[in-house]
């Protein structure tokens, strides 16, 4: 993968690691306003879009937290 600043060097993989966490961050923020004014609506709170919003939040929280263990290293103490 090419550099983001257009240097024409490789990203490391935890460079690359860490963008994509960020992203996914950024997915689960979204999802949590989507899902805050679903809730907020009347049609909304029982809705089956809630619940799909809802595991989906799920689903990113587990691959963030699955990132964040990749990028921290193993420290034995």
């Amino acid at each position: 993968m090419r550099d983001m600043t257009g240097s024409g060097n490789l990203m490391d993989g935890r460079e690359v690691l860490r963008f994509k966490l960020e992203e996914l961050r950024r997915r689960h923020r979204s999802l949590d306003d989507a899902i805050a004014a679903l809730e907020h609506s009347v049609a909304g709170r029982d809705s089956l879009d809630l619940r799909r919003l809802k595991k989906q939040k799920l689903a990113l929280k587990d691959e963030i937290s699955r990132l964040e263990d990749e990028l921290t290293p193993d420290i034995i103490a």
